[in-house]
């Protein structure tokens, strides 16, 4: 009998998550979904729940996209994506008011390279709520750490224009 190499299970869990990926970028989502499930089987991350819930939210799943969220937070309480995709599932239902906790909670998180995707989702729910000030502060955050992102320029641009 041969000893099980725990390592093993991690490689082919990230090799699943990988390949996952590869099938959602394409349009692939039913497999992605199938691929996401058999890594986390395996071998459970924040990341692994993250990205199924962003293929559930594809999918309109959005009560299953938030749930695999949680189950990321409860995995690693630094990982800011899925706070931020939280956020961003609650605004495509209608669920501003909810959202901005969630997204605040991005903006801060140790652990999130995407940043700005938070800030201008922040942005959004400001602007939803009417206060223009607090939506262009959040925009120009956004635009801060990715000049290239194009809709924070647009919402700038647009807030300024209609703070004017």
């Amino acid at each position: 009998m041969t000893e099980f190499d725990p390592g093993d299970k991690q490689e082919e869990a990230q090799r699943l998550l990988t390949e996952a990926y590869d099938h959602q970028m394409v349009g692939r989502i039913d497999e992605a979904i199938a691929l996401y499930l058999k890594s986390i089987e395996l071998n459970p991350t924040a990341e692994a729940h993250n990205f199924l819930g962003w293929a559930y939210s594809l999918k309109g799943r959005y009560g299953d996209a938030i749930r695999e969220c949680e189950k990321a937070i409860r995995l690693d309480p630094d990982y800011g994506n899925p706070y931020n995709d939280i956020g961003a599932y609650l605004i495509e239902t209608g669920r501003w008011e909810e959202a901005a906790g969630w997204i605040e909670k991005a903006t801060v998180a140790e652990r999130y390279d995407g940043r700005f995707y938070a800030w201008y989702n922040l942005g959004r729910v400001w602007e939803h709520r009417g206060d223009w000030l607090k939506a262009l502060d959040a925009y120009r955050h956004a635009l801060e750490q990715n000049p290239q992102y194009t809709l924070a320029e647009k919402a700038v641009l647009r807030m300024e224009s209609a703070l004017n």
